[in-house]
């Protein structure tokens, strides 16, 4: 069984992520502790607002709500009364058990798994701590339940539980539809949450690869003024399609000002990693020495690499995306040898270089006439008679013409 926990402030938020799954028909409600009635004549109001005023009891707690989800082996089926059975040791196990709580059962992945929703603030007022309540209480009810009821242990196989992140298929979302907010919001979680990017261009960088990008408006508009940001689905030339999702609408809230406090402290996450990833481009830079050997061999290393062009194919910039530290750098951060000025060098010069047997193109009349040989004599005459036709190509008709010539009179 794998474990996470997700703290916050918005006890509503929570159980309406959830009761959207129920009303998509991909989730259902099975246990509602310390409530007073069953669970089929609750409303979402009751279901609210039975968390909420114990919430309201201590209006200091920066932190009110608590969001579990206990995930199971893809093997593993259970019923709901066990489902329901497991949820109660877990939030007893974590000090909660007094509390209450709503358990939903999701049926939207490819493993069984469970939504707890709960709050930490408690009937006197005073809250209860969640300080490392992963690492402690969390683990220790973790590896109990798994023996009491038998589970598969989240040791025994090394399994990722979140689908792996797959560029969105366009043609398979019905634009302007929840499909599109889904697709949009899966992609947005697991990368805010996974990589350490310092900025928005950055944030962008690992989202179009996942045909996803964020946008703050122009500069002139009234959302980049208010600090607004959208997401939106991308095709391959990176032309907007559908209907643009608003971050606060998404479960995380991923809105620039979220997003700004991530930034400070990606920076200096960030750091660390830096070493690593540039003893990866110095293996590779030091062999391929052209933009598809580079990238290929990149992406062998899991490293992507995003080149930036102009209108005018003018490479301008590029940016490293290493998906094993889960890190965004752009070149010149890293160091003038990574930046796009130093890769421009590198194929400028390989233009440039004549290889073995290779022969400069013909100069044009009025250029340099001067012959670069390669190093292959073997071909030196066919590229002295190939050069001179060539030349002869290039003369003026006039010059071409042949003479009449003029006839003897008798």
């Amino acid at each position: 069984m794998v474990v996470r926990i997700r703290s916050g402030k918005s006890i509503k938020g929570a159980i309406n992520y959830n009761e959207k799954k129920v009303n998509e028909g991909k989730a259902e409600l099975i246990a509602a502790k310390s409530y007073a009635k069953d669970l089929i004549n609750l409303n979402f109001h009751e279901k609210l607002n039975r968390l909420q005023q114990l919430a309201d009891l201590n209006t200091r707690a920066e932190t009110n709500c608590l969001h579990v989800s206990l995930n199971f082996d893809i093997s593993e089926s259970h019923s709901n009364e066990k489902l329901e059975a497991i949820a109660e040791a877990y939030m007893e196990g974590i000090g909660f058990g007094k509390q209450p709580y709503l358990v939903y059962h999701h049926s939207d992945a490819a493993h069984q798994h469970i939504h707890i929703v709960s709050t930490n603030i408690q009937r006197d007022g005073k809250r209860i701590s969640m300080h490392n309540l992963g690492r402690v209480q969390s683990e220790k009810t973790r590896k109990e339940i798994e023996v009491n009821f038998k589970l598969v242990k989240a040791g025994d196989k090394l399994q990722n539980y979140n689908q792996p992140l797959r560029p969105v298929n366009l043609t398979k979302v019905q634009y302007g539809k929840s499909a599109t907010k889904q697709a949009i919001s899966n992609i947005v979680n697991q990368v805010v949450s996974q990589y350490k990017f310092a900025s928005l261009p950055e944030l962008n960088a690992i989202l179009k690869l996942y045909n996803v990008t964020a946008d703050r408006g122009a500069e002139q508009t009234r959302m980049f003024e208010k600090g607004g940001l959208q997401y939106s689905l991308v095709d391959e030339k990176g032309n907007k399609v559908g209907v643009p999702i608003k971050a606060s609408s998404i479960y995380n809230k991923p809105t620039l000002k979220e997003l700004e406090k991530k930034f400070t402290v990606n920076e200096k996450a960030k750091q660390s990693l830096r070493q690593q990833l540039k003893d990866k481009l110095d293996s590779v830079l030091a062999k391929s020495k052209d933009r598809n050997g580079i990238t290929n061999a990149l992406q062998q290393l899991k490293i992507d690499i995003v080149w930036r062009n102009n209108v005018d194919n003018f490479l301008y910039g590029v940016t490293y995306i290493d998906h094993y530290s889960k890190t965004v750098f752009n070149g010149s951060e890293l160091g003038k040898e990574y930046s796009a000025a130093a890769l421009r060098e590198v194929y400028k010069k390989q233009t440039t270089e004549v290889q073995p047997g290779q022969i400069t193109p013909t100069p044009r009349i009025g250029e340099s006439a001067e012959l670069t040989i390669g190093s292959n004599k073997e071909n030196l005459f066919d590229e002295l008679t190939r050069r001179s036709s060539s030349f002869d190509n290039q003369l003026p008709y006039e010059l071409k013409k042949k003479r009449r010539r003029k006839q003897r009179k008798i």
